[in-house]
């Protein structure tokens, strides 16, 4: 006998529908699974076989062929274990007839027959509600990521013997009740700006970096500050709208990095890899292409410190997502897009002795050694950053002080009051909805704050008077500014603007704008 039972299969950050088909006929014992399954999917034929015996049924012991359609669509994970045995007991006569074209199964079978934990759970729930479906069985450790996704049954699965007994309608499993409320945070309230003594000039670059979405690069001595800078950044960015909660907590339930003890991420992601991660670790990739560092860091801070100490190769990867809020990671078998709008904030040393600009202790470099290493990172994604600052050796005075300096609550709610202006001045009709389904499909092209502008953007938005504009020509020319660097100086003095609350870019504006572009090497 024949029976189908709808399953999901995801692939990058998108799912598709899988008809699992299983035929019994006649022949010696086997279980044979086609449909392009990779290794965990072909195991799953011992793990459905000890399931199905240890809970309470029988195995037929004829020749059950399970597929896996449409069969050029690879399947990759355990999630196939419970549309497996159901459709086993289907195709077996044990389990009554039933209409099941509107059920989603997915989840990974235990040798007992108990369910455990699958990723990718948040995706597949979303796309089964987009497709139609009414009901979706999954494990009861999934439940609550689920439950985020409105419209659709979330029925939570213990093992398979409770839900043998449901399709035979001698127990019902009842509905999970959507009682979980999204909970906004900051990252962590141990890093906070209040904590930092001094580097008041620091603060307020980092403070344009958060109301505008800029990247900013900090140079400066050993111990003068900057992980603490970058660390306690995180905590004065805006909190996540509930649109970018889920393109969030979307990218780490695909890669298997959801907290144990909650089913969303609510709070700005902060990644700081270090700097021996290779390349398919910052950009994304493998043999089944998963997120990296610079996905995991969406809606959220890629802190790279050392960052003259990362490969070459992995740096210059950064420059097309750093552009474009996408990566693009291309294999043989087909090319997958994820999502990477994320701020970088970088930290390096001036020197490989790192007391170059440091007024208290001599450089010991040679000026050889100082161009090889301040060459390491190229020209092109320099230029990519908005902000470069120096940060340098905090004195004594600043160091004793009692008081404490300005909290990150404070300066986020100018932050929050900046990007709100930027919202209303990029908003059109239906914005919000469009831009979640176009990041949600990684696919870029909506501008929601200032460091997404685009050329046509620019320069409806970025009107200068005369003088700014004589300050600005005169910047370009004598410091050879390329025409990304023009266009990056006019969107940070737009987000100085806002932040002063002020309509127009003045003078002063552009001014400041342009002490943050990189100042000539020393040697």
């Amino acid at each position: 006998m024949l029976a189908k039972v709808n399953s999901m299969a995801v692939v990058g950050l998108d799912s598709y529908p899988v008809e699992v088909e299983v035929d019994i006929g006649q022949g010696l014992p086997a279980l044979n699974i086609v449909g392009l399954p990779d290794k965990a999917v072909e195991e799953s034929k011992e793990r459905v076989r000890s399931a199905i015996k240890n809970s309470g049924s029988n195995f037929p012991m004829s020749r059950i062929t399970v597929n896996l359609a449409p069969a050029d669509l690879k399947k990759e994970g355990p999630a196939y274990d419970l549309p497996i045995a159901v459709g086993i007991l289907f195709a077996d006569k044990q389990l009554p007839k039933a209409d099941l074209k509107k059920s989603i199964f997915v989840g990974e079978l235990s040798l007992n027959g108990e369910l455990r934990h699958i990723n990718g759970i948040l995706p597949i729930t979303m796309f089964a509600r987009e497709k139609g479906f009414e009901r979706i069985f999954l494990p009861s450790v999934n439940t609550v990521e689920a439950s985020l996704i409105d419209d659709i049954e979330i029925i939570p699965v213990k093992n398979l013997n409770d839900l043998i007994l449901h399709l035979k309608s001698e127990k019902t499993i009842v509905p999970f009740e959507r009682t979980y409320d999204l909970e906004f945070s900051n990252y962590n309230s141990d890093f906070d700006f209040k904590y930092v003594q001094g580097q008041n000039s620091a603060k307020r670059a980092l403070e344009i970096a958060a109301a505008g979405g800029h990247n900013v690069l900090m140079s400066g001595p050993p111990g003068s500050g900057k992980t603490l800078l970058a660390k306690s950044f995180a905590s004065i960015l805006p909190r996540l709208t509930k649109n970018e909660v889920l393109e969030v907590t979307k990218i780490y339930s695909i890669a298997g990095a959801l907290p144990p003890d909650t089913p969303l991420v609510s709070y700005r992601p902060f990644r700081s890899p270090h700097h021996t991660a290779s390349h398919i670790a910052i950009v994304g990739g493998g043999a089944w292409p998963k997120p990296g560092e610079i996905s995991l860091s969406h809606r959220g801070v890629l802190f790279l410190d050392e960052f003259p100490e990362f490969p070459r190769s992995v740096l210059e990867s950064l420059r097309q997502p750093l552009e474009d809020g996408i990566v693009t990671v291309s294999r043989a078998s087909g090319s997958l897009t994820f999502p990477a709008r994320f701020i970088l904030i970088a930290a390096q040393n001036p020197c490989p002795c790192g007391y170059l600009t440091d007024s208290a202790k001599q450089c010991v470099c040679t000026p050889t050694q100082i161009i090889r290493y301040q060459k390491r990172v190229s020209g092109p994604m320099l230029d990519r950053i908005d902000l470069h600052i120096e940060v340098p050796r905090i004195k004594y005075e600043e160091l004793s002080k009692k008081e404490a300096s300005e909290s990150s609550e404070k300066v986020r709610e100018r932050i929050e009051k900046a990007r709100e202006i930027q919202h209303k001045r990029f908003a059109r009709p239906g914005v919000a909805q469009e831009l979640s389904n176009k990041h949600n499909r990684g696919v870029d092209g909506i501008v929601s704050i200032n460091s997404e502008m685009r050329p046509q953007d620019i320069k409806k938005y970025c009107q200068i008077d005369t003088p700014s504009e004589e300050l600005l020509k005169s910047a370009v020319s004598q410091f050879n500014l390329s025409a990304r660097a023009y266009n990056r100086i006019l969107k940070l003095a737009r987000t100085i603007a806002d932040l002063a609350t002020s309509e127009n870019i003045d003078q002063a504006h552009i001014a400041e704008a342009i002490q943050y572009r990189p100042k000539e090497n020393r040697y």
